[in-house]
């Protein structure tokens, strides 16, 4: 069984990254959005700079802004971009 996903980086992580979206079979065992954060991480150096918790991303799930604790779940569509500042 298939659960998949659609993962969308925006601003600097869609720059750093080469990747603005992708579809994703969510892995066994990655289940909210802090799990995830771990696997994409250990992509690769650029991977890792970005979604290690070093670096603040935020994350939305189907257009709502989450924590690091949501459930993704099958269908969802996954969001990551930086912290949004106003002036």
């Amino acid at each position: 069984m298939t659960n998949l996903i659609k993962v969308l980086y925006f601003a600097r992580l869609k720059e750093s990254l080469n990747y603005s979206t992708e579809d994703m079979d969510l892995p066994a065992g990655v289940k909210t959005i802090a799990q995830l954060k771990d696997h994409l991480a250990k992509r690769g150096e650029a991977w890792a700079t970005l979604f290690n918790g070093q670096q603040s991303i935020r994350a939305a799930i189907n257009h709502a802004l989450v924590g690091n604790d949501a459930i993704i779940k099958s269908g969802d569509e996954v969001a990551f971009f930086p912290p949004v500042t106003g002036g």
